[in-house]
């Protein structure tokens, strides 16, 4: 099924397949992919708003204002900046789906690789965790770099790794075991979560985070 935006006042068009949205479309809300016209990301993330929930929202706006990686993307720019997607939701006044983008973009952040990190970050914020960094190196006593992990806790040096099912690839089981390795050389605590531990509003994954936290030294204020 495709989506087709046609300017307001625009003659009827009636196609198998097609949905036809008639809204206002301003010409910097349009690039071309392919040689065909689309809308922006920004755009289209504030269209989405009328049919995704706030968490998938989110989800996708982290993916919007990504810092792509040089190992894994083959683009050095983000798709968009936070202020791209604020300035459409202030562009678009009593646009279908306002509300929720408005909720979503207070959520939305820079460092998040993949829309279970950021379902994670979600539910463990929600819990009253504290909010955790997003890819952030490890700096070793040393003052060398080391891995990234998704999300983490400098102060209580905790990191918290998303196992996506590549985690079951032979090599990808060696660097796993490498990394956990050096998270034990470090002084750090590895918090591994699994789909699994995402299920049931991710009331697993909390845990497990929440535990490590406790055994740090954190407390959740009252």
């Amino acid at each position: 099924m495709f989506h087709v935006i046609r300017p307001e006042g625009s003659a009827h068009l009636n196609r198998p397949h097609v949905i036809v949205h008639r809204m206002k479309l301003y010409s910097d809300e349009i690039t071309t992919v392919d040689g065909i016209p689309v809308t922006t990301p920004e755009r289209t993330w504030l269209d989405m708003a009328e049919m995704l929930t706030v968490d998938e929202l989110v989800a996708m706006g982290d993916s919007c204002v990504r810092v792509p990686r040089a190992a894994f993307d083959d683009r050095d720019m983000p798709l968009c900046s936070l202020a791209d997607l604020q300035r459409m939701i202030d562009r678009h006044k009593g646009k279908r789906g306002l509300r929720r983008a408005k909720e979503a973009i207070k959520l939305i952040r820079v460092g998040s690789d993949s829309p279970q990190e950021t379902l994670l970050r979600l539910a463990m914020v929600r819990a009253g965790l504290p909010e955790p960094e997003l890819n952030v190196p490890i700096i070793g006593d040393d003052g060398l770099r080391h891995h990234e992990p998704d999300l983490s806790y400098r102060k209580y040096r905790i990191g918290i790794e998303y196992e996506g099912e590549q985690h079951g690839d032979e090599g990808q089981i060696v660097r796993d075991i490498t990394r956990s390795e050096s998270y034990e050389a470090l002084g750090w605590t590895e918090v591994r979560i699994s789909k699994r531990h995402m299920l049931n509003d991710a009331k697993l994954a909390v845990a497990k985070v929440r535990t490590a936290l406790l055994q740090a030294g954190w407390r959740m204020a009252r």
